[in-house]
C-alpha cells in the first residue's frame, strides 16, 4: 500500500501530468463558452414554427413510405415512378427510424442536449484516449531514462511488483479523473441546454446509449493509457511510444490504407486498429466494399457494405494491449536497467 501511495504522490507531481490536467481544463472551458455564445434561448415563436417543420418533414417521410410499399405492391402512380426508393421499404419506415425529427433540427443557433451530448462525449474520450497515453507514456519512460526505477527497486527490489504498482497506479488515476471529468463535463453541457438553449427529450433510451458509448469510452481510455506505458517501458523512453504512434498512424493507417485500396484488398478496413476503434466506441462500423457486389447477377440489388461489430473489436484492442503489456514487463523483468 505505501508503494501505491509513493507512486501516486509520484505521478501527480510530475509537471507533464499537471500541464494536460490544465490543458484537459482549458479545452473544457473553450468548448463550453463557445457553446454558451452560439447558443440562446428560443422564443415562443420560434418553436412553434420548428415544431410545424418537423411536423410537415415526418409526414413527408410517411408519405415516402408508403410510395415504397405501393411500389413493392405495383400500385404506385407513373408520376412517382422516377422517384428513388430503396430496396426494402422498412429503412425508411418512421416507426423504425431511431431518431425523428424533432423541433430542435430547426432550431439554428439553439444548443439542444439530446442531439449533442453524444457528439461532445466523442469528442472528450478523445482527447482524454490522447491524456492517458501521453501520461502513461511520460510517467514510465521519465523514470527509466533518468534513473528513478532503480532507485525505487533499492527500496523495493522486486521488479514486476514495482512495474504492477506503477501501472495500477496509472490506470486508477486516469480512471479516477476521467469519470470527474465526463460528469463535470456533461454536467456543464446539461445547464447550458436548461439555460441558454434546449434540454431537448432526456428519456431513458437516450441516458442508456449515451452511458454506452461513455462506458465503452473509458474501456479505450484505460486501453490507450495501458499501450502507453508498455510501448515507453520497451523502449525505455517516452519518446518511444511517441515515435510508435507517429510511424504506426503514417506508415500503416495512411501508406498501408493506400496500398491496400490500390491492390484491391478485399475489406482492408479490418486491417486498421482506427476501424475497430470506431466499431467498439459506436457498437457497430459499416465499410463498403465494391468487391461483394461483384459477384451479384445484374439487375439485383446490392449495397456494398459489411458490418464490424464491437465484440471482434474489443477483442483486437485487447490482444494487442495485452500483448504489449506482456511483453514490457517480461523485458522489464530481465534487463539491465544501469
Amino acid at each position: 500500500m505505501n508503494l501505491v501511495r509513493a507512486e501516486f504522490e509520484r505521478l501527480s507531481a510530475r509537471r507533464f501530468v499537471q500541464l494536460m490536467v490544465v490543458l484537459l481544463a482549458l479545452a473544457f472551458a473553450v468548448t463550453a463558452a463557445t457553446t454558451l455564445a452560439g447558443s440562446h434561448k428560443p422564443s415562443a415563436s420560434e418553436l412553434n414554427s420548428a415544431r410545424a417543420q418537423a411536423a410537415e418533414q415526418l409526414q413527408g417521410m410517411e408519405i415516402a413510405y408508403q410510395q415504397c410499399l405501393a411500389r413493392q405492391n405495383g400500385t404506385l402512380p407513373q408520376r412517382d415512378m422516377d422517384k428513388y426508393f430503396p430496396a426494402e421499404c422498412s429503412e425508411i419506415d418512421p416507426v423504425r427510424l431511431e431518431q425523428l425529427p424533432t423541433a430542435a433540427d430547426f432550431l439554428p443557433g439553439v444548443f439542444s442536449f439530446a442531439q449533442q451530448a453524444e457528439p461532445l462525449l466523442y469528442f472528450l474520450i478523445a482527447f482524454l484516449v490522447l491524456f492517458g497515453f501521453l501520461v502513461g507514456a511520460s510517467y514510465i519512460g521519465a523514470d527509466l531514462n533518468s534513473g528513478g526505477v532503480v532507485n525505487l527497486l533499492l527500496w523495493r527490489p522486486r521488479r514486476l511488483t514495482v512495474l504492477g504498482a506503477k501501472l495500477g497506479t496509472l490506470l486508477g488515476t486516469v480512471l479516477v479523473l476521467a469519470l470527474l471529468a465526463s460528469v463535470a463535463y456533461l454536467a456543464t453541457f446539461w445547464v447550458i441546454g436548461q439555460t441558454a438553449g434546449l434540454p431537448g427529450r432526456l428519456d431513458g433510451d437516450f441516458w442508456r446509449s449515451l452511458g454506452a458509448v461513455h462506458g465503452r469510452g473509458l474501456v479505450l481510455v484505460l486501453l490507450a493509457s495501458a499501450a502507453g506505458f508498455a510501448i515507453a517501458t520497451l523502449g525505455r523512453h517516452t519518446s518511444a511510444a511517441l515515435g510508435a504512434l507517429a510511424a504506426y498512424v503514417v506508415v500503416w493507417e495512411l501508406g498501408a490504407r493506400l496500398v491496400l485500396e490500390i491492390v484491391d484488398a478485399p475489406q482492408s478496413d479490418l486491417f486498421m486498429l482506427s476501424s475497430h476503434i470506431g466499431a467498439w466506441l459506436n457498437g457497430e462500423a459499416r465499410f463498403y466494399d465494391a468487391r461483394i457486389c461483384r459477384g451479384d447477377s445484374a439487375g439485383s440489388y446490392c449495397e456494398g457494405f459489411y458490418t464490424l461489430t464491437w465484440l471482434p473489436s474489443l477483442l483486437v484492442l485487447l490482444v494487442i494491449t495485452g500483448g504489449l503489456t506482456a511483453a514490457a514487463f517480461a523485458v522489464f523483468r530481465r534487463r539491465d536497467l544501469i
